[in-house]
């Protein structure tokens, strides 16, 4: 196999003296991880690329038995500034790349994800004053991008509008939201405001470089959190610990 793709650089580790494997999501191949052999050291083969957040063009071949790609050149296209400066973006950029690491990204959906990611670390470059809750909005968002994408604008069961509503639940379970009425006794249910719901929602639509307009209360920021993180535990089997994300049993 061989094939040249834009990628960003989400890990880089050092394997022997020279040597580096590196931890890619690529536009089309998804989450992989390829060898740079001789890359701390080769000026002309990775000059300036292979560092962390880095969006690059790379041309891979697997080895002759299959069992590992190789990395034989790089083009650096763009990289940060700030995020390698400011330890509060880098982070929160962080968070974000261990998520997708934990989580995994298969070709068929590597475009969406590709391009998520790309903007969440444009927002965090960029902005004045990022968002403090943007990895939490980046996990649902992923989350919805992969399939996942909770319906937060009507009940489930009676299909009445939670916009008429003074709060809705949150059937963490069933992924599915409800009106107070059809709230069913037993099961994990968080309550959310309306204007809760409606930052969840703007996350779920909005470009994420729209996201630095969300400005939520500190009440409504602990509800969407929470439902984010329930949400994740629940659906994707991942949870927060120790400074990484763990699957949980």
């Amino acid at each position: 196999m061989e094939w040249t793709d834009t990628a960003l650089v989400l890990h880089v580790g050092k394997f022997r003296e020279t040597d580096l494997w590196i931890r890619l999501l690529a536009l089309e191949q998804g989450l992989i991880t390829a060898f740079a052999f001789g890359g701390s050291r080769s000026r002309r083969r990775f000059a300036g690329c292979l560092d962390v957040f880095n969006v690059i063009r790379t041309h891979v071949i697997s080895s002759r038995d299959g069992q590992f790609l190789n990395m034989q050149e790089s083009t650096l296209l763009e990289g940060p500034d700030r995020l390698r400066r400011d330890w509060r973006r880098q982070g929160m950029a962080a968070n974000c790349v261990r998520f997708v690491e934990a989580l995994g990204v298969p070709p068929g959906s590597a475009a969406e994800s590709f391009s998520l990611l790309r903007e969440v670390l444009g927002l965090l470059e960029n902005e004045a004053s990022p968002p403090e809750p943007a990895p939490l909005f980046f996990r649902f968002r992923l989350a919805a991008e992969q399939g996942y994408a909770p319906d937060l604008r009507s009940c489930f069961r009676c299909g009445a509008s939670l916009d008429s509503q003074d709060k809705a639940y949150f059937l963490v379970g069933e992924g599915v939201a409800c009106c107070p009425s059809c709230r069913p006794h037993g099961g994990m249910s968080l309550a959310l405001g309306q204007e809760s719901l409606d930052v969840l929602r703007k996350v779920q639509e909005y470009s994420p470089q729209r996201w630095a307009e969300l400005d939520p209360s500190p009440d409504s920021r602990r509800e969407a959190g929470r439902l984010i993180d329930a949400f994740v535990r629940y659906h994707l089997g991942l949870e927060w610990a120790n400074g990484r994300f763990r699957r949980n049993s």
